[in-house]
């Protein structure tokens, strides 16, 4: 059986003032900080065998946090990156408005397809399955990212429930697919 903690980083400036990320490089705020020790200290009582994260800033220190508890070694995977927002990235909702009009989603402002999103996690995880199946792995990546990919993988039980920060949700793949046995669970934290 192959195990999967799919993390959501800690929470950013960015994230107080909904302001879309993407791809841009933004630092954990303090709080984003202080909840992914506590994560990491949860973690620290399970066994895994890997740590994968994604190189956008915020997910590394993350990670970082988890590899000084778990002890190991963070492999970087550019595939775990959030869903790139095009021109709305560092935009509110009223900016967007205010820039775009009402109607900004149906415009082409070069955000990424939630397909393409898809596609990259499904493929993360196909490898995952091939290089490490009957393994333990934490990956640390991103709200939408993990959203998408869940939902893809999981149809059955999966929602459009909000991402919150540092929360781990826990997939196993059994019986040729996978499963979510956890989502989105913030016990370290509430």
């Amino acid at each position: 059986m192959t195990k999967v903690a799919l993390i959501r980083h800690g929470s950013t400036k960015w994230n107080k003032e909904k302001r879309a990320q993407g791809s841009s490089d933004i630092p954990l705020d303090e709080e984003g900080e202080r909840d992914a020790r506590k994560l990491a200290k949860r973690l620290e009582k399970e066994n895994w065998d890997l740590l994968y994260s994604s190189p956008l800033l915020r997910a590394k220190q993350t990670a970082g946090f988890i590899h000084e508890k778990v002890g190991l070694e963070v492999q970087f995977d550019s595939r775990l990156k959030e869903a790139g927002g095009g021109q709305i990235e560092g935009t509110t909702e009223a900016e967007r408005i205010e820039k775009w009009g009402i109607n900004w989603r149906m415009l082409d402002l070069g955000m990424e397809k939630p397909m393409s999103v898809v596609s990259r996690g499904k493929e993360f995880m196909d490898e995952v399955l091939k290089k490490h199946d009957g393994q333990n792995i934490i990956v640390v990546s991103h709200g939408a990212w993990i959203s998408h990919l869940l939902r893809e993988l999981d149809k059955e039980n999966i929602g459009d429930e909000h991402m919150k920060n540092t929360s781990l949700s826990e997939i196993v793949f059994r019986e040729g697919k996978w499963n979510c046995d956890r989502f989105n669970c913030t016990i370290h934290i509430d």
